[in-house]
């Protein structure tokens, strides 16, 4: 009988793989780094074949950590980076250009002119996103136009387009399937929310055939098997789903109004709001969480740009701490922030802002501010960014928050921990398992092919490790946002 299900999550970078048994526990896990590009200022690559090839020596690292073979593992489920872009030859599989990552910004000025045009109110209706060159569709439009030749072949079906997910799908089938799974689609600004496939209109407008692009299939379900590995040869591959939602399904938020925020370089909150799409008036995503048997479940989503990417600022930028982890005791070493707030903009403001023109700001500074109050500041700006999304989604659900649930790096400080509980007025549950991306993908893969029966199942696994509850003083709080908000507004100016 089958004793696990392998899950890959390839991130932005590193690639990682996790074997877990029936109780939701790893048994075996092996990451490994690989190269970042920057062509130009703003421009972020990936060498396709690094993100096949660390990918494919983790899954073997971790079978062999955990002592299994082939013949142990009931399914595979990927997970990964979204939105970063990939293009090559249906033929003989090689890549056309370097993968182009979510974080890069060549594609600033085109969606610049399609906002002059006035398109960006059709592409939020249809496709629940923002004109913003975070998302794959003008990627692959930029692909289309640059690398010579490839619009004219992608029209005559020479060509495949994918996002990591649908390149490892590739790569592992020996190019048999060229598929991808409703929740990476609904980051292309190419799919349509409620139809669940390419949106013809949206074609049109970036020039892109619909010859080069992959077929749209539930996130749980059978998409082929691992060909081109000798050492996983037969296994099913069951499960795909975007890193964020992903982690929602890893955290059991399968409700409508439960929410996950996923602490890492940047912060990522992601609300369940049920089987319709919730279009946001306070610039937040409408996305897809999932689609499980035909049945699609919607998310609101917003995103931090700046998390614990502060606290690495502290330690490499000004040299504050010697190590992250020494972040915490600093900042205990003051009582509170002393009236300095550290706004993180240094790439602008996320959600629900928006602004990209805005950057990084400290108030609130007097004489007797030390390092710990930075700190501090520091630790209470990731609570605070958090927080603006949640009331952002709040009033546009309608939903109650009864508990926020949290996964990451920056989840084992309790100070921030705590400090985020007591912002938002309701308790943060820290899961016993915490790499919540790669145990979503390994429930969805192991659903398809009956290694747990139904989420009933899977829920029952899902268990606190820590619940941290408010205990400030409500009218402190109150202040405390306030002095925030106008920290913000600073940043703004």
């Amino acid at each position: 009988m089958p004793r696990c299900v392998l899950a890959l999550d390839q991130g932005t970078t590193s690639s990682r793989a996790i074997v877990f048994d029936r109780r939701g526990r790893a048994r075996g896990s092996a990451q490994q780094e690989f190269a970042q590009h920057f062509p130009q200022p703003g421009w972020v690559e990936h060498d396709p074949r690094d993100l096949w090839e660390s990918t494919r020596r983790t899954a073997l690292a971790a079978l062999a950590e955990a002592n299994l073979t082939a013949r142990d593992v009931a399914a595979l489920g990927l997970t990964n980076q979204r939105e970063t872009t990939l293009l090559w030859d249906r033929r003989t599989g090689r890549p056309l250009h370097r993968a182009i990552v979510w974080q890069d910004r060549r594609t600033a000025g085109l969606c610049a002119k399609l906002k002059r045009a006035g398109l960006e109110p059709l592409f939020r209706e249809k496709t629940g996103l923002l004109l913003d060159p975070y998302f794959s569709g003008t990627k692959l439009a930029w692909l289309l136009d640059h690398v010579p030749g490839a619009r004219r072949r992608a029209g005559r079906g020479e060509l495949a387009f994918g996002t990591v997910d649908t390149w490892l799908l590739w790569q592992l089938t020996g190019g048999r399937v060229h598929a991808t799974d409703v929740s990476n689609a609904s980051r292309t600004l190419l799919l349509n929310l409620r139809t669940a496939d390419w949106d013809p209109e949206l074609l049109k407008i970036l020039h892109i055939p619909r010859e080069v692009l992959p077929e749209v299939r539930d996130s749980s379900g059978l998409f082929g098997e691992v060909t081109s590995v000798p050492a996983l040869r037969g296994v099913p591959i069951g499960g795909i789903a975007g890193d964020q939602q992903a982690a929602l399904f890893g955290q059991a938020c399968w409700r409508p109004g439960m929410a996950k925020n996923t602490y890492g370089t940047g912060c990522f909150l992601l609300l369940h709001t049920g089987d319709r799409p919730v279009a946001s008036k306070n610039n937040l995503l409408t996305t897809i969480a999932w689609r499980l048997g035909g049945k699609i479940e919607y998310a609101l989503e917003g995103s931090v740009f700046i998390g614990g990417a502060v606290v690495q600022w502290l330690r490499d930028g000004l040299g504050v701490i010697a190590r992250s982890s020494d972040v915490e005791k600093l900042a205990a070493t003051v009582p509170d922030n002393g009236g300095v707030y550290l706004v993180p903009a240094f790439a602008g403001l996320g959600a629900p802002h928006w602004d990209a023109d805005a950057r990084g700001i400290v108030t609130g500074l007097t004489r007797g501010s030390t390092a710990g109050h930075l700190a501090r500041a520091a630790l209470e700006s990731i609570a605070y960014q958090s927080a603006d999304l949640l009331g952002a989604m709040q009033a546009d659900c309608g939903h109650k928050l009864r508990e926020l649930r949290v996964d990451g790096g920056a989840t084992v400080n309790n100070a921030l921990m705590q400090f985020q509980s007591d912002l938002l007025r309701v308790p943060v549950v820290r899961p016993r398992t915490t790499e919540t991306t790669a145990l979503g993908a390994a429930y969805l893969a192991g659903l398809a092919v009956g290694f747990w029966k139904n989420r009933a199942e899977i829920a029952a696994l899902w268990s606190a490790d820590r619940t941290f509850r408010p205990s400030a003083n409500p009218a402190r709080v109150k202040r405390l946002r306030a002095g925030w908000q106008a920290a913000v507004a600073r940043t703004k100016a």
